[in-house]
């Protein structure tokens, strides 16, 4: 894995349903970066992201993350991991679903403070969570996840089904987050947020189509148009591989 590494995957192949859900994929995550793992729906985006973090079960192929093998229990306190759907308990407020986290991990009552400020929760963690906004329990996993300081983020589709202010702050956080030196991974299937991203991963039918930058992929395609530059790569791979 190269040093500037936090995350390396080499041919990996993961199968699901009798059918190829990830093909020999190659990659790198690069440390103190906000990577976007970009596609549409079932390219093997949260599928990618199960595998990095030790859940999904492989046909082939390596995860390194933070130089470990995936799912090693020495990564458990340096990688955080927030699914879509956002594992949090309705009829526990806030404040008691990030302290019954932090107590499991062993972290006092200043912490969960620092995670529920960092996050924006100020003011309404003591509502239960099924009185919150969907945004608002996005952001109770989220500060979950932010307990003891983890060096990796992986966040499946954070921002999906939120209004575009609460897209704004959330990789507004996400930025600030990297700046204080943690390595993110967003998967998303907007194109226009793979413009917020330090680097690209685009994924399509479980395949790696390009590992670039958003002006690296407006460039490569001619268009200033995230959406058109991924229909553009995309009718150029299919016309590659015919």
């Amino acid at each position: 894995m190269p040093a500037s590494s936090a995350i390396a995957v080499r041919g990996l192949q993961v199968e699901r349903g009798g059918r190829d859900a990830l093909k020999a994929i190659d990659l790198d995550v690069m440390a103190g970066r906000v990577t976007g793992l970009i596609g549409p729906s079932g390219s093997g985006k949260s599928t990618l992201m199960r595998a990095i973090v030790g859940v999904q079960v492989v046909a082939g192929g390596s995860v390194t993350v933070l130089g470990e093998p995936a799912g090693t229990p020495a990564l458990r306190e340096r990688v955080a991991y927030v699914t879509q759907s956002g594992s949090v308990y309705p009829d526990l407020t806030a404040w008691e679903n990030v302290r019954y986290l932090a107590r499991i991990m062993g972290l006092g009552d200043d912490d969960v403070q620092r995670v529920i400020e960092v996050v924006g929760l100020r003011g309404t963690e003591h509502r239960a969570v099924a009185r919150l906004s969907g945004g608002q329990r996005h952001r109770v996993a989220l500060a979950g996840a932010l307990l003891g300081r983890p060096e990796l983020l992986v966040l499946d589709e954070p921002t999906v089904g939120l209004d575009p202010l609460l897209r704004r702050d959330l990789w507004a956080l996400f930025e600030r987050l990297r700046d204080e030196g943690a390595t993110l991974l967003v998967s998303t299937h907007v194109l226009d947020e793979a413009g917020r991203c330090d680097d690209v991963l685009l994924l399509r039918d479980g395949r790696l189509l390009a590992a670039t930058t958003a002006a690296g992929l407006r460039a490569d395609t001619g268009t200033d148009d995230l959406d058109e530059a991924f229909v553009r790569l995309i009718e150029r791979t299919d016309g590659d591989a015919a």
